[in-house]
């Protein structure tokens, strides 16, 4: 019997949906090198290449009496290697935008909470500033900084004159300047 190193490749692919282990042998022999170089090629990996290529070749032997080729074996073959590289380029792309997704998150999100702890506090003590205030005042400056009405618009609510909304207003800014400083005036001088 001839050796299976002259069967053409036709043959082999024959050989091989019958079953011959044989014949995949020839085949795993004749093709590893190039498509394992075609896959280095891409991934510049070389445990990712070989894990390719051994994959490429576990579903040949387990598909072997389903293939059905269009073209000829080496067609097939090269075609299968660049398709498991695309994917498996998507696939780490995907687990690098993860990783840096996770990464922004475990940074960021420290940050953030961080924030978000002094906000509340700070909030809480502007709230217990604004509940200290005289009740009028406190009213027609909640009405003007919380709900955002104009001085006329309180006016009208409260029936009083504009020109009271915008002094009780003044007092109270100046009132919680004092008792919070700056900073926090500025707050609520810029809403």
């Amino acid at each position: 019997m001839a050796s299976y190193s002259s069967f053409s490749d036709m043959e082999l692919t024959a050989l091989l949906k019958k079953g011959d282990h044989e014949a995949f042998v020839e085949i795993y022999n004749r093709f590893k090198a190039p498509l394992y170089v075609h896959a280095y090629n891409k991934l510049r990996n070389t445990e990712e290449a070989k894990d390719t290529i051994q994959e490429l070749f576990t579903k040949l032997w387990n598909n072997r009496e389903s293939l059905t080729l269009t073209h000829d074996l080496i067609s097939y073959l090269y075609a299968s290697v660049r398709n498991r590289v695309f994917r498996q380029i998507e696939r780490k792309g995907l687990e690098s935008g993860y990783i840096s997704s996770i990464q922004d998150t475990i940074q960021n999100g420290y940050n953030f909470t961080d924030h978000q702890v002094r906000e509340k506090q700070l909030s809480a003590i502007i709230e217990k500033e604004i509940e200290a205030l005289p009740a009028k005042m406190k009213e027609v400056f909640v009405l003007s900084r919380k709900m955002n009405l104009s001085h006329k618009e309180i006016a009208e609510h409260l029936g009083i004159a504009e020109p009271t909304v915008k002094k009780q207003v003044n007092n109270a800014l100046k009132i919680l300047r004092v008792k919070l400083g700056i900073f926090v005036y500025l707050i609520f001088l810029l809403k």
